[in-house]
């Protein structure tokens, strides 16, 4: 009755959220939702399916959210959408393990040799491209280079597929010393699973916004659904579940709880 893809970034809240949003119509019942990085996304629309080897997923969805920039650009290329919606914001943070025990302060130590880095493959995810640029904005292209480039060879920088599921375990397991990741994602294994991990957050001056919109495809299956849906998502039930799980609202003039 509705299908939804969702940037994986925002897994943590989509179990809530889904069930708040059927209290509130409780006629939509059968909802189907992907969480996965808004490249693999956009793909699966433009082949027509999600194949995992024999497995494959050939809903059309009836919203896809991304990045504001990422749906712009969509909408200028592609025209996918009838209308968008920003909902939400987030910012970029560090994920290391539990007490810091490699004392990472700052994005440049990302560049020290002893430092092993879990990192976003920018083919595949978005989240890489601002990860690149706060790089370049602490330490040049040199240090964009020495993570993305040296450290990629010699092994001590390890390019993921799906981050937010990647990275996590990386570190629980020892494989990585820390991963730029969104802030949310260190917040949700800090402070909702309790996991071993803490988060060095990057100072506000040093980082970056980026705004999630959803778009309402106007190939969506279910419009009327859609529709639904995409009011929900600006209410106050929704923006109070976002909040809950470290988002910040999408107008920078409202604070998080």
């Amino acid at each position: 009755q509705l299908t939804v893809f969702f940037a994986g970034n925002q897994f943590m809240v989509v179990h809530e959220l889904l069930a708040a949003f059927q209290k509130q119509f409780p006629q939509y019942q059968r909802i189907f939702v992907e969480t996965l990085p808004p490249g693999i996304l956009a793909d699966q629309i433009r082949e027509g399916a999600l194949v995992m080897g024999n497995l494959r997923v050939a809903l059309k969805p009836d919203i896809y959210t991304a990045g504001q920039s990422h749906i712009m650009e969509l909408q200028k290329s592609d025209h996918w959408f009838s209308s968008t919606e920003s909902y939400a914001r987030n910012r970029l943070a560090l994920m290391v393990y539990r007490g810091n025990p490699k004392h990472i302060t700052a994005l440049q130590d990302l560049g020290r040799a002893d430092v092993r880095v879990s990192m976003p493959n920018p083919q595949w995810e978005g989240i890489a491209k601002a990860i690149e640029t706060l790089y370049r904005k602490a330490g040049g292209d040199r240090l964009v280079k020495s993570i993305m480039v040296v450290k990629a060879k010699d092994g001590s920088t390890y390019l993921t597929q799906i981050h937010h599921r990647q990275t996590p375990l990386r570190i629980l397991r020892g494989e990585s010393d820390v991963g730029p990741v969104w802030y949310t994602e260190a917040y949700f294994q800090e402070h909702i699973l309790h996991n071993p991990i803490s988060t060095v957050e990057i100072p506000v001056q040093d980082n970056l916004d980026v705004i999630y919109t959803a778009g309402l495809m106007k190939t969506a299956p279910h419009p009327k659904a859609a529709g639904d849906f995409m009011q929900f998502l600006t209410s106050p039930t929704a923006q109070a579940i976002y909040r809950h799980y470290g988002f910040l609202a999408s107008d920078p003039g409202i604070m998080p709880h």
